[in-house]
């Protein structure tokens, strides 16, 4: 949520490079009813918003039960502004102006936690995934993946056992109001099966899918 315009193309840019897939906001009402949407995996968020302040979304989202990890990135760096933040339920503080690096950095720590997890290397049995190069490897073999097969391959490993439906999985593997085909998802997860392994996603019949 960042209502500068350049600002936040370069914020999107770095965040699409890294993985990510990424929603933008430039008024604080509509950014607040896009994080009640409960699809949304963690939100960088600006206090000087125009129509809702900053700190009157992640106030509202955290009354409204949303715990979906929220990093504030705003020009206010005074440590009081600081405290105000994290005290209404920011999960991290930056302060404009700022290394893009460390704040994808930030952000994926934040996304780990929020999983349980607390490496930066994600593993199952023989498969891992380093989410900072970007590497998977099936025992010691490198895996070439597609930038979605790594985005779906990266969603279901941070879900080990959970089923996934298929429309949790588009939900986070395109953003809202791109086109969708209403097969692709299983397409992508056919592929995926012949890199990894078939035997690692399970078809839960009229539900989804199991990792693991």
């Amino acid at each position: 949520m960042e209502d500068d315009e350049d600002l936040a193309g370069r914020i999107g840019r770095s965040l699409l490079e890294s993985g990510f897939v990424v929603e933008r906001a430039s008024h604080g009402e509509d950014g607040y009813e896009l994080g009640l949407q409960g699809n949304i995996d963690a939100a960088i968020l600006d206090l000087g918003l125009p129509g809702k302040p900053g700190l009157d979304v992640l106030q509202d989202w955290r009354n409204r039960g949303v715990t979906m990890p929220v990093l504030i990135l705003t020009a206010r760096s005074s440590w009081a502004e600081k405290v105000a933040g994290l005290n209404h339920g920011a999960d991290d503080y930056m302060a404009k102006p700022f290394h893009t690096p460390e704040l994808v950095a930030r952000l994926r720590a934040l996304i780990r936690r929020a999983a349980g997890i607390s490496g930066t290397v994600l593993t199952h049995g023989d498969l891992s995934l380093d989410s900072v190069s970007g590497e998977v490897r099936l025992g010691s073999a490198l895996i070439a993946l597609t930038a979605f097969e790594y985005r779906m391959l990266k969603y279901f490993m941070h879900r080990i056992g959970h089923v996934v439906s298929q429309t949790e999985l588009a939900e986070h593997l395109y953003p809202i109001n791109e086109a969708r085909g209403s097969n692709t998802v299983e397409v992508y997860i056919g592929r995926l099966r012949k890199k990894i392994g078939s035997e690692k996603i399970k078809t839960v019949r009229g539900l989804g899918y199991r990792f693991g």
